[in-house]
């Protein structure tokens, strides 16, 4: 039972060494492989001895721990230490056989160019032949028997440590499950032990005060002054980075969502990091002046990780619910519901403190277990009941409602929860079950909390991340006014920050939520190291640190290639004064090879076989022989597209009858948006086969063309005076290159001009040319400049007297013909025709 309530006293004792045990598995991780292994000897015989005798020596730990294995199966940290030791000795053992690979493929390699001995009734090889080849095949059978063995042990390490891990689960368990009978006899017994245990502590803890204040006085004085400075340059520093912000978003009377959750998760975590800094200075410093007495020391411990987790829920509940202003409110609750909740919350948190720190005090000065299970038993049942408590608050608010207003009930499905949880509390107590209602009340309150502080960081991430949010925050406008950054550099950074705030919470809060479930820090460094060092698909193993490497690697060889490129095209083939275009294909072929070579250099070192790239040269050969011409030039021509851009997404390209605007750039074809809106996908062979006009390659500069005819009789010089007053009034062409006038051609009915100007960004073209034409007609009819050309001149008709006899005559038979004039007919209404 007592086991089971210093699961999590372990994990307090046991968070200020998580940080410094992680960087330990980082470093050991980051070492080659080679660095963890024994040199390996000389001679091939000598390896051989030496890989025996390694094992020999692993068979005999191994050993060992099984026997120590048996004698700890009650103390669950000894059992993970074990279980550490256990899953070490087996990389040992698989490094051994790893080892001996090389030599057993140089012997297989040496016997296939021996080959088959001579059959029965050959003539008999030669002596050295023969005696080599027994020679190989006896080294070969020694390497098999001991990569046999070298199996065996590694199948008994890994059956050992199941093993260990199905008896911690067993003894979890039956701690968590283990029944008490809760009578009188037990609470007599129970205040029995605590007066005991009352003067015991009185009289420990004023003989220790006596002694330190006699002989230790400033040794302590120094321990916390020491201590105190600790935390006072970590919050000052912390505040001087971060406080400018939080109280500038301070003064806000409607704050930003993003501002909220901003200085809700650091109003939490700077205070919490300061407590936590002082309590781990006064620690250390008082163990290192001896001031401490081995008594004393684990009291003192507990006593600082209790004040540091309860500063850090009352922090927390602070912050999400705000009691003394709504407005920085994270949840919508009432000012009143607010101030209950905290009460509650706060209540819980100090409750389940006293109960840890009381326990502890029981483990050191050896008090009864009952003492323990009563201790726990009051603590439950009180940590119940302010739940059942919490779900009779009234603190929700509709949408629309005033913090000062009266609250509203819990909505059902919470309101359930709350009871059922603080009932279960009460009733699992009441029933025996101290152990379990303990433990659920512990995770109750501090996974809970760690937890909601994990939400709000998440939220807070994800709000800085989003576009365009972290340009509205008062960090983004600072960075914005201090170096004139824009919207896409802050959007990246506020990436970046999002990002870092995931990473921050995964590394920290996620252990701390495992320490509380029971684990311990050999647990999580196990993990980290597999996670970092042996995540394993299939038979594929992978190391995030030998991608990160790799990463890093390339970067490098990258920047070296960028700045060798610029360095040999400077200063080698400028001073050789060869051609521009020669230096452009030196300057290409160099970068080429170099992001090659950075590449190679990456992927071995992230660990990635290259002979798996050369299985992938050959499928691709094969393909292109059964006719996959098309689709591996398209692919290739993706690839030279994407690194000499002659064209990036929103330029306006004109290829072949397509023009329009480039949407997208695959490795396969480009999607072009015509100017109605129609999408053609381009396959990228044809671009780069092909001629590809590209309006706005380097910029946006164009020109422009507005042809203009006049009459004939107009004066070419005046008309050419009104064309550049219009056209230097006109807003969007520039003055540098200036416009131009062009007289391209006349005849005897019209004067042909052409304005020719040029634009800032050509994209803007079509409404430039519309409003200068409508320039030039306003001026041109303000003018009385005629456009038009001339009209057909009148020809009189002259007619003889026989001429209009005759026409006369014909017009009479017409008529009799047609009938009446058609004013003398009945009118007819469309509608009342049938054949109108």
């Amino acid at each position: 039972m007592r086991r089971l309530f210093l699961f999590t006293e372990d994990g307090l004792l046991s968070i200020h060494r998580f940080v410094s045990a992680l960087l330990a598995v980082l470093l050991l991780a980051a070492l080659p492989a080679a660095a963890q292994t024994a040199a390996v000897p000389a001679t091939e015989t000598t390896q051989l001895e030496q890989a025996n005798a390694d094992l020999d020596k692993a068979g005999a730990q191994l050993n060992g721990i099984r026997e120590r294995v048996d004698n700890a199966k009650e103390d669950d940290a000894r059992l993970v230490a074990l279980k550490v030791e256990a899953e070490t000795l087996n990389r040992s053992i698989l490094a051994i056989s790893v080892a001996t690979r090389p030599r057993l493929e140089a012997i297989k390699a040496r016997q296939t160019e021996l080959g088959d001995p001579p059959p029965e009734g050959a003539p008999p090889e030669a002596d050295v032949v023969k005696e080599e080849r027994q020679k190989l095949a006896a080294e070969r059978n020694e390497i098999n028997a001991l990569t046999g063995e070298a199996e065996n042990l590694s199948i008994d390490a890994t059956k050992l440590s199941n093993r260990i891990t199905e008896i911690r689960r067993q003894l979890f368990t039956e701690a968590i499950l283990k029944r008490t009978e809760i009578n009188t006899e037990l609470f007599a017994e129970a205040s029995g032990a605590v007066m005991n245990e009352t003067a015991t502590l009185g009289r420990t803890v004023t003989a220790w005060l006596q002694f330190v204040w006699k002989f230790k006085r400033m040794q302590l004085l120094g321990a916390v002054a020491l201590s105190l400075m600790a935390a006072l340059v970590l919050l000052s520093g912390s505040y001087r980075l971060f406080s400018p912000y939080i109280t500038r978003a301070a003064q806000q009377e409607k704050p930003h969502y993003i501002t909220r959750l901003s200085v809700a998760f650091w109003s939490t975590i700077l205070p919490t990091m300061a407590a936590a800094a002082f309590a781990g200075a006064s620690y250390f410093f008082l163990d290192t002046f001896n001031v401490l007495r081995s008594d004393i020391a684990p009291l003192v411990a507990i006593a600082l990780g209790v004040v540091v987790a309860v500063s850090f829920v009352a922090q927390l509940a602070n912050a999400v619910l705000s009691p003394a202003d709504g407005h920085w409110r994270l949840m919508r609750v009432s000012d009143r519901g607010a101030q209950l909740l905290w009460l509650c919350v706060f209540s819980m948190a100090l409750v389940n403190g006293a109960d840890y720190f009381l326990g502890s005090i029981s483990e050191v000065l050896g008090s009864p277990v009952v003492l323990t299970v009563v201790k726990s038993f009051f603590a439950s049942l009180i940590i119940g009941a302010l739940l059942v408590v919490t779900a009779f608050i009234r603190p929700v608010l509709h949408q629309g409602e005033a913090p000062n207003a009266s609250g509203h009930p819990w909505p059902r499905s919470i309101f359930v929860l709350l009871i059922l949880t603080g009932l279960g509390l009460i009733f699992s107590s009441l029933l025996g079950y101290v152990g379990m209602a303990r433990f659920v009340a512990t995770q109750i309150v501090v996974t809970g909390a760690i937890v909601v502080t994990m939400y709000i960081g998440f939220l807070s991430g994800r709000a800085v991340s989003a576009p365009d949010a972290f340009g509205a925050t008062t960090v983004g406008k600072r960075l914005q006014e201090r170096f004139g950054l824009g919207p896409v550099a802050l959007d990246q950074i506020g990436l970046a920050a999002g990002l870092a705030i995931y990473l921050l919470i995964f590394v920290v809060f996620v252990p701390l939520v495992l320490l509380q479930w029971g684990f311990q820090v050999a647990d999580i460094e196990s993990w980290a190291y597999r996670i970092f060092t042996e995540i394993r698909i299939g038979s594929i193993t992978i190391s995030l640190v030998g991608i990160l490497a790799g990463i890093v690697l390339f970067a490098l060889g990258f920047i070296v290639t960028r700045w060798f490129q610029k360095w040999i095209d400077g200063n080698v083939l400028a001073r050789s004064q060869v051609d521009a275009g020669v230096r452009n294909s030196v300057r290409t072929a160099v970068g080429y090879a170099g992001v090659a070579l950075a590449g190679l250099v990456g992927i071995s070192a992230a660990g990635i076989n290259l002979s798996s790239l050369a299985l992938v040269a050959g499928a691709l050969s094969l393909g292109i022989g059964f006719g996959l011409q098309n689709i591996v030039s398209n692919f290739v021509s993706g690839l030279i597209l994407l690194a000499e851009r002659p064209f990036k997404v929103g330029d306006w390209v004109v290829a072949g009858t397509t023009e329009g605007f480039v949407r997208r750039i695959s490795v396969r074809a480009t999607e072009i948006e015509t100017f109605q809106r129609q999408t053609v996908i381009v396959p990228n062979s044809v671009l780069i086969n092909g001629q590809v006009g590209n309006w706005t390659h380097r910029n946006k500069l164009g020109r422009i063309e507005v042809a203009v005819s006049v009459h004939g009789g107009n004066d070419p010089r005046r008309i050419q005076e009104l064309l550049t007053e219009v056209v230097r009034n006109q807003q969007g062409l520039l003055r540098n290159p200036e416009p131009v006038i062009v007289f391209l051609a006349f005849s005897p009915t019209t004067l042909d001009f052409e304005v020719r100007g040029y634009l800032a960004d050509i994209l803007n073209g079509t409404g430039v040319k519309s409003e200068l034409r409508s320039a030039i007609l306003e001026r041109f009819r303000a003018e009385e400049i005629a456009i038009g050309g001339p009209a057909a001149p009148e020809v009189p008709i002259k007619i003889s007297p026989e001429g209009a006899a005759l026409i006369t005559s014909l017009l009479e038979q017409a008529t009799e013909k047609v009938g009446p004039p058609a004013a003398k007919r009945r009118r007819t209404r469309p509608q009342d025709d049938p054949e109108a």
